[in-house]
């Protein structure tokens, strides 16, 4: 199992579809995972530090775990099948419950908890960068910083 960090969202023209970039802490592969518009703007709010009025379903469900006594300890990408990537919230006492990797993403970026990613999923949907297209890591990141929540309403999920 790999720690991994998260590098951003971005949005995949021409469809329009978000995608959730996961580079290991300790390594060289990184983990693109398509996601839902809502589930992006989520991720970028929270990497941007911005607070809604309002809770969010992520902010929500941060506050449940705590009132009911539970402490999120990590979350796992655990499988790809077909296509679609699965996740697990991991809890104290070993309580694991299947969750969407952007849901899990988006939370875990909430709680402060750690991103594991399991060897087969990073065997399978790893991709490593190689030297000559850094130039295009470095865009992504100045892409992240000019990117605004408002960028990913109206996306087809």
């Amino acid at each position: 199992m790999n720690e991994m960090r998260v590098v951003g969202v971005r949005v995949e023209l021409p469809a329009n579809t978000p995608i959730l970039l996961l580079r290991e802490t300790k390594g060289e592969r990184y983990l693109p995972i398509w996601i839902g518009s809502v589930e992006a703007t989520a991720i970028a709010l929270e990497q941007q530090g911005v607070r809604p009025a309002r809770p969010l379903t992520h902010d929500l469900l941060k506050e449940v775990i705590g009132a009911l006594g539970r402490e999120l300890q990590r979350v796992v990408i655990t499988d790809l099948k077909e296509g679609t990537f699965f996740a697990e919230l991991v809890f104290d006492g070993d309580i694991r419950v299947s969750a969407r990797p952007s849901d899990s993403v988006a939370l875990a970026l909430r709680a402060g908890v750690p991103i594991h990613a399991e060897d087969s999923v990073l065997d399978e949907a790893g991709l490593i960068i190689p030297d000559e297209q850094e130039d295009e890591v470095e865009k992504f990141r100045e892409f992240l910083d000019s990117v605004s929540p408002e960028d990913f309403r109206g996306a087809d999920t």
